[in-house]
């Protein structure tokens, strides 16, 4: 189900609370001499098209956001631990200044939870007396919180808080947690006080356990939707961040420093940086619009060029690929900040000289911004990856059509900068139709001849927090398991059929190999060479070279699992996951992370082929 909505005009923090708040942590924080350790999971099997390199090439701004409030905060000794560059990291053997952390934080994707459950499995094997205050967040935790605590007596593994909302929220548990703590005490028994007490009760964007029998949970406690940050100026310097990351090592304990400056420009060459969040349009699919509580928040123009620019100054990083949602959802703000990054200079150099950046926009939006496409080139971007779905309108209408796609692809072009398109396959799409342009081969050779440089394809898949999610259960869509093989987290990415009303779902799964094929080749590599002079250069002939590597990687893992589903027996869900453990909500308000606060009843099953 979709997050729930704040009462209106209760969406946003207070202005200038997030900066009040670190402030305020680093009057206490000396005094408390904490050590963190912030690990982001991540499982390597879903290393494939079309993430695939770019996801061991730009660490993460999640967990570097959340580096860089704990440092801002005062709490300096800290160390982000990212799996993509350390897979054989335990926590078990973690210490940092020669000490075991006082907490110990995961985020994860709902992809990777999986690897995350083992972080936290390999902590709580620390002798209680040492262990950290556990404490899990990222995408999962804000829409699946309950999947981090363990219902199973004979593996009770759990964090011990899990925080379902941004950095504000982790920083206002903290100071809750450092107010009641005693010297000498650990920030565990600190965290049990203020649980038992109903301290965090006040604690918008926590779930908690209470009680306890036979290692699990009796309850959780969920204390509702979060409040956002609505100026995102607030939001502390993303330099910090960098300074925390751990070298990559196949080692399971610590390096005793983190990476050098000089080496993060070559680990990480790629930096994914905060520019706006939210988007106009409510997809049915998307789980955007309702995490942010409908609202467009934005960092000003001026503070996205000094963040850019101290990147580079401090680590040499000359590609910023931008976390928007959609970057071009309000014309005017975007046409100011496009305005500032091409004439902004620092230290006597223009900015959009040093640095090359990317994001996410619409067709709809792009054709909006059509006579200004030059300026944004001007500005420094070279490539937008655009949320196409499908040219036809069928699927879902955000304002496309396979001719406007084509003007903007055409726009995008003549301004030098490439068009990045993202598709979904679903179940009526055919493969090719004679008429029309509804198959899917017929769209990827539409969008090949209106110049695109990249394709994704990606299956539409029950995610959760969209208004589809249960639906798409309860139609009896959801794979369970194929000839023998259960569907896991990280199977839910878009690269696998997991849920699909069809007889045959394996043609959906062979549909996306041979669209991806049809696009990246040997051909399509030797006409890119041919074309290579235009304003966008030889990066076609460069993202086909990518595209059949990646492509690679795709079919030898996805390959099994069209097997399993052409001769298999398949099992489906009818009904979506739900806490088995019961979840309550704080002062009589019903839960805000789940459909109800009754544990879940056995899930039912459809057997067919």
């Amino acid at each position: 189900m979709e997050l729930p909505r704040r009462n209106r005009g209760d969406e946003l923090l207070r202005p200038g609370e997030l900066t009040s708040i670190r402030r305020r942590l680093r009057r206490i924080a000396p005094a408390h001499d904490l050590v963190s350790v912030i690990a982001c999971a991540f499982d390597h099997c879903t290393r494939m098209l079309p993430f695939i390199f770019a996801d061991t090439r730009m660490a993460p701004a999640g967990v570097r956001a959340i580096g860089s409030a704990m440092v801002d905060a005062g709490f300096e000794k800290t160390r982000i631990v990212l799996q993509q560059w350390n897979r054989n990291f335990r926590p078990l053997r973690m210490r940092l200044d020669g000490r075991i952390p006082d907490l110990f934080l995961v985020s994860s994707m709902g992809l990777h939870s999986e690897r995350c459950m083992d972080l936290i499995r390999d902590a709580r094997r620390i002798q209680p007396d040492d262990r950290p205050l556990i404490i899990a967040g990222g995408p999962h935790a804000v829409y699946q919180p309950w999947e981090l605590f363990s219902a199973d007596p004979h593996d009770p593994t759990s964090a011990d808080v899990v925080v379902t909302g941004e950095e504000y929220v982790l920083l206002h548990l903290l100071e809750v947690l450092l107010s009641l703590r005693r010297p000498g005490q650990s920030m565990r028994s600190a965290f049990h006080r203020a649980r038992d007490s109903g301290a965090l009760d006040d604690i918008p964007g926590l779930m908690y356990a209470r009680g306890e029998r036979d290692g699990v949970a009796e309850e959780l406690v969920d204390t509702g939707i979060q409040r956002l940050v609505g100026d995102l100026d607030e939001l502390p310097d993303p330099v910090l961040g960098y300074r925390l990351l751990e070298p990559p090592g196949r080692h399971a304990t610590l390096s005793s420093r983190a990476v050098e400056a000089d080496r993060v420009r070559k680990l990480t060459p790629i930096s994914s940086l905060v520019l706006t969040f939210g988007c106009k349009f409510a997809c049915a699919y998307c789980p955007i619009p309702a995490y942010n509580q409908r609202q467009h928040r934005l960092k000003s123009p001026g503070r996205i060029a000094e963040d850019m620019w101290r990147l580079h100054r401090e680590y040499g990083l000359r590609y910023f690929f931008g976390a928007d949602d959609n970057f071009f959802n309000n014309k005017a703000r975007a046409l100011d900040i496009v305005q500032t990054l091409a004439r902004a200079e620092f230290d006597g150099v223009s900015l959009r000289r040093r640095v090359r950046w990317y994001t996410e926009v619409t067709v709809h939006d792009t054709l909006q911004m059509k006579e200004h496409l030059s300026l944004v080139h001007d500005a420094g971007c070279r490539a937008l990856w655009l949320g196409v779905e499908d040219m036809t309108a069928t699927l879902v209408n955000k304002g496309q059509s396979v001719d406007k796609t084509n003007e903007a692809f055409g726009r995008l072009r003549a301004a030098g900068i490439c068009p990045m398109p993202m598709m979904m396959h679903h179940d009526s799409q055919p493969l090719y139709s004679r008429r029309g342009n509804y198959g899917l081969l017929n769209q990827i050779r539409l969008l090949r001849r209106a110049g695109a440089v990249s394709l994704q394809v990606l299956m539409i898949t029950p995610s959760a927090g969209t208004r589809l999610y249960e639906q798409t259960f309860t139609s009896g869509q959801v794979i369970s398991s194929a000839g023998g093989r259960r569907v896991m987290p990280p199977m839910y990415d878009g690269n696998y059929v997991v849920a699909s009303g069809l007889k045959r779902p394996w043609r959906k799964q062979l549909n996306m190999l041979i669209g991806y094929m049809s696009f990246y080749n040997p051909l399509r590599l030797a006409v890119a060479l041919w074309h290579g002079k235009t304003r966008v250069s030889l990066k076609p002939a460069l993202w086909q070279v990518l595209g059949m590597l990646g492509l690679f990687h795709t079919i030898r893992r996805t390959a099994g699992w069209i097997l399993r589903l052409m001769s298999g027996r398949i099992e489906r869900l009818s009904q979506p996951p739900e806490s088995p453990i019961p979840i309550r909500g704080v002062q009589g308000a019903p839960p805000s992370h789940c459909a109800s606060g009754e544990p879940a009843a056995p899930r039912l099953v459809q057997i067919g082929r």
